[in-house]
């Protein structure tokens, strides 16, 4: 009888709740278990185990560059860090509100695996994210609208929760990877999160990603920079009252 239930729980992929069943039944701590007690311990297993297996996948699918965590960032003094901004950012309220945030700073500052930090933690939480590094991702866009599967991989990008776009500004953008950029910023705008780090500072961006992208993704309504000992106003203005708040670190 045991041993048709554990399979019944195999065959119906409750894994948590087979281990958890198969492991009462061996130590014989069932017999010690209310019926509502051991119906509560088999739950709370399955449930563990499908928010665990989940978790699995995000991380997989993010592809991150580094295999950072919020636990491991350096914030001594040298770093210029503002601790309690990144631990808040680390709860995930941006994501839900669709907000952005910007990394900038020379080579070798920790951009990336900032970014890499905040996406995995991103994933612990049950969001979905995907790390690319920006010139390769356009590149593959612009691949993808040859074999007729732009629309495809641009409906896929949309759904994420979070992207990170690494290495933003390395090189120039041609007008095809312009209007790449510009329909996936328009696409997650004000919906979904994006994470960009970049060499360039903020002010250089303009240039490189042209007039309305450049509208889409820094007017907002509460815009500050964050800098080594305070905050200022950020130059793009308060001119739109909708579009979500950046978080914008200089890495140095």
């Amino acid at each position: 009888m045991i041993q048709q239930t554990l399979e019944k729980m195999k065959r119906m992929k409750l894994y948590g709740m087979q281990r958890s069943f198969r492991h009462a039944t061996e130590t014989g701590s069932m017999a010690n278990l209310t019926p509502d007690e051991l119906i509560s311990l088999l739950v709370e297993n399955e449930w563990d185990d499908r928010q665990n297996r989940s978790m699995e996948r995000n991380l997989r699918g993010a592809r991150f560059r580094y295999q950072a965590t919020v636990e491991e960032l350096d914030f001594r003094p040298g770093r210029e860090l503002d601790k309690n901004q990144l631990l808040r950012l680390a709860d995930g309220g941006y994501i839900k509100k669709g907000e952005n945030i910007l990394l900038t700073g020379s080579t070798g500052t920790g951009k990336s695996y900032l970014a890499c930090a905040l996406g995995n933690q991103a994933c612990s939480k049950g969001h979905k994210v995907l790390y690319a590094n920006t010139t390769r991702l356009l590149t593959q866009f612009k691949m993808a609208k040859v074999d007729g599967s732009a629309i495809k991989e641009m409906l896929r990008l949309e759904k994420l929760d979070v992207l990170i776009l690494d290495d933003f500004g390395i090189q120039p953008l041609d007008v095809q990877s312009r209007m790449l950029l510009m329909e996936l910023i328009e696409d997650r705008h004000g919906k979904k999160s994006t994470i960009i780090t970049s060499q360039l500072p903020v002010s250089a961006w303009y240039e490189i990603i042209g007039d309305r992208t450049w509208q889409m993704l820094f007017w907002t309504e509460s815009c500050t920079t964050h800098t080594a000992s305070n905050y200022r106003e950020n130059p793009c203005g308060n001119n739109e009252k909708s579009i979500p708040k950046i978080y914008n670190f200089n890495a140095t």
